[in-house]
């Protein structure tokens, strides 16, 4: 009896760890992950607090960034502020180049370890053009050192050294922010909703990293030293790695699984689907049939796919078909192009904030006292201040109740929280055009209109209201796209969903570079001040204000078109 019972321990202890394995996630050993001693907060921990750093390196650069442009290496304010558009449309691109290698080749944990040891690489070489920066002959007989004209070699460095950021952000973003949410299994449904509330906390992280940025460097680089001031985010991104590779052991890992490239699968089908292009409504119908595909709403929109489940052109000799599931994989990328695109509004909005709502504020009275003063790039630590606050609030009090009413898990669909989002966005940019047609009249009353060198008597407080609304904005839009394009990609494209969240904000930066650009040139002819005019007091940012919150609510009601037309691939969401 003692014999038998010694035999069965070790089987009823194998029941038990086979019950609590993830499946489909593996530990830093490649052994199958057991859900107790990996993955969920323990992990999650780790990987936010290495955004919080990266966040804190990247928009330490970042939102100072046109102060730079326009001081240390003299630019006029149009073309900084295209060139600030331009990184920063870039930089958000570069993250599907990142998400492409990390799915097809890397996978996340290796490419975040590259893109940190590029990124530190690139933050290095930028502080090193600025220390030449400020030893150059040009600046040391110059009598302004913050206006002093830079060599050649220095500019291009300095460029080089930033795109080198971009590239590394490229790598680290998207995977980051994927691999945290593997560490929760969505088929279990309390890490399920662990996983929504972990974008929550992501975000609030990441903006914790960009406050400190703001309030830390911001000030460093026009008070202090440039040079200190880009030096600070290399060091922070030497300890961010160390963090990383701390957490390695409590870490699951995606298992390979021996499908093809997901590209190419997808791919597959859209070429099937083509070279099918003849192919009746009717056969395919009977292909569904056969398959044992009932009618629905995913198998009735965007019927064209359908046609790759039919060998190409009906033949009989290639047997080469598509699966179901490879269809509806591509059906799902599909439908989130017009969210997609109808989110480039939001874009538009979010671009203003590093750049024109800076130079907005540099010409208003920022002093604290008699002694303080607040860099204007600094502003934008109320948009993270909003969003600090904001998002406690809804993850604590919204989501439940919420929850309570819907029987939801996340309280509302993730693409209301979007639409929400916008909405305050577009009441932001109205604000702004009007405090903007505020501050100009106040130029006008005192006589200031030609002496932009002097602080107009007006109290940079009036932009508190635009960047309060901004950061209410983003805690709704920015977290549900994040999780939206994480949570309806296939399972092995979630790096690339994150990326397509970016490209937004890339495309967008890159369309307020072409308006600026377009706009300069043509209300800058015949003697005439343009609406970005270098004397802000003659500019018209209003006029831009207005036009970029119309816009953005033309792609509101698109929006609202789309989203009610959208499908979600997850009927626990819907």
């Amino acid at each position: 009896m003692a014999s038998g019972a010694t035999m069965e321990l070790p089987d009823a202890e194998t029941q038990f760890l086979q019950h609590d394995f993830v499946d489909g996630s593996v530990d830093y050993k490649g052994r199958p992950a057991i859900r107790s001693r990996s993955g969920r907060w323990r992990s999650a921990y780790f990987i936010i607090g290495v955004e919080m750093a990266e966040r804190f390196a990247y928009y330490g650069i970042g939102l100072n960034l046109i102060s730079y442009l326009t001081g240390p290496l003299g630019q006029s304010t149009a073309t900084a502020a295209e060139n600030v558009n331009a990184w920063t449309g870039t930089a958000s691109l570069l993250p599907l180049l990142g998400a492409f290698v990390a799915d097809s080749f890397l996978g996340r944990y290796r490419t975040i370890i590259s893109a940190s040891v590029l990124y530190i690489l690139g933050l290095g070489f930028l502080t090193l053009s600025a220390v030449l920066h400020s030893k150059s002959s040009n600046c040391q007989d110059a009598t302004d050192k913050d206006t002093c004209s830079p060599p050649q070699f220095e500019i291009i460095f300095f460029f080089f050294s930033l795109y080198l950021v971009g590239l590394a952000q490229g790598g680290h973003k998207p995977c980051v922010q994927a691999f945290g949410a593997d560490q929760f299994d969505t088929q279990d449904p309390q890490e399920n909703k662990a996983k929504s509330s972990f974008f929550n906390w992501w975000y609030f992280g990441m903006n914790f990293g960009i406050f400190v940025a703001l309030l830390v460097l911001t000030y460093i680089q026009d008070y202090l030293s440039w040079g200190l001031g880009f030096g600070i985010p290399c060091v922070v991104m030497g300890i961010a790695l160390i963090v990383f590779l701390f957490g390695t052991i409590t870490y699951r890992f995606q298992k390979d699984n021996d499908n093809k490239n997901p590209f190419v699968r997808i791919g597959r089908v859209f070429i099937y689907a083509a070279k099918n292009h003849k192919t009746s409504t009717t056969e395919i119908s009977m292909e569904l049939e056969v398959q044992g595909i009932l009618p629905n709403k995913g198998s009735q929109q965007f019927m064209f796919l359908n046609k790759a489940l039919l060998a190409p052109n009906g033949s009989k000799e290639d047997r080469k078909t598509c699966t179901i599931d490879e269809v509806n994989e591509a059906k799902a990328i599909l439908r989130l192009v017009p969210i997609w695109v109808t989110c480039l509004g939001y874009a538009l909005v979010f671009a203003q904030t590093s750049t024109l709502f800076t130079k907005q504020g540099a010409t208003m009275d920022r002093s604290i006292g008699s002694i303080v003063e607040v860099p204007a790039a600094s502003l934008q630590c109320i948009i993270c201040f909003s969003i600090l606050v904001v998002m406690p609030i809804y993850d604590r009090v919204l989501v439940p109740i919420a929850r309570a009413i819907t029987r939801r898990p996340s309280g509302i669909t993730m693409l209301q929280r979007i639409g929400t989002g916008l909405v305050f966005s577009i009441l932001g940019m109205v604000i702004a055009a009007v405090v903007e047609k505020k501050r100009l009249q106040t130029a006008l009353d005192y006589g200031l209109v030609d002496t932009p060198e002097v602080t107009l008597p007006i109290n940079v407080c009036w932009l508190i209201p635009q960047y309060i609304l901004v950061g209410i904005s983003e805690a709704f839009s920015m977290v549900g796209l994040q999780e939206f394009f994480y949570d309806q990609m296939p399972s092995e494209l979630k790096s690339v969903g994150l990326s397509l969240y970016l490209s937004i904000f890339g495309i967008g930066s890159f369309l307020s570079s072409f308006l600026i650009s377009i706009i300069d040139h043509a209300t800058g002819g015949d003697g005439q001040d343009s609406w970005f005019s270098d004397n802000l007091n003659r500019a018209h940012l209003d006029y831009f204000y207005w036009l970029v919150a119309g816009l953005s609510t033309l792609a509101f009601v698109a929006y609202l078109y789309f989203s009610r037309l959208y499908i979600y691939n997850k009927a626990t969401v819907a």
